[in-house]
């Protein structure tokens, strides 16, 4: 092969990677990085959710064990319970919602 075709093939590559990273705009980094912000917010934010509702599910578990008498209220309170531990899980969705869709928009 001659240095003039190899030279002619590295130039074309070139001018598709060229023509490929011009296509790349602001407003698509700006939406991945929204994206990608949601996603770590809802990860981070179901996290507490989880440990505190399994946390507060075991020690009713253990309560009922103990106490057979009183389950219903104590299944009552653990549902209370895990009803305001599942609206920070509720925030996190709402702030990840607001991310892609005011601040990526």
């Amino acid at each position: 092969m001659e240095l003039s075709s190899v030279l002619t093939i590295l130039q074309g590559a070139v001018a598709q990677v060229g023509d490929a990273a011009q296509a790349i705009s602001g407003a698509d980094i700006k939406m991945a990085g929204a994206m990608i912000g949601a996603g770590i917010c809802m990860g981070f934010g179901a996290i507490g959710p989880g440990v505190g509702e399994g946390f507060a599910a075991g020690k009713a578990c253990e309560a009922i064990g103990r106490s057979p008498e009183n389950a219903g209220l104590l299944t009552r309170t653990m549902l209370i319970g895990q009803a305001v531990s599942e609206s920070t899980g509720i925030y996190s969705l709402v702030v990840a919602l607001l991310i892609l869709f005011v601040l990526a928009g």
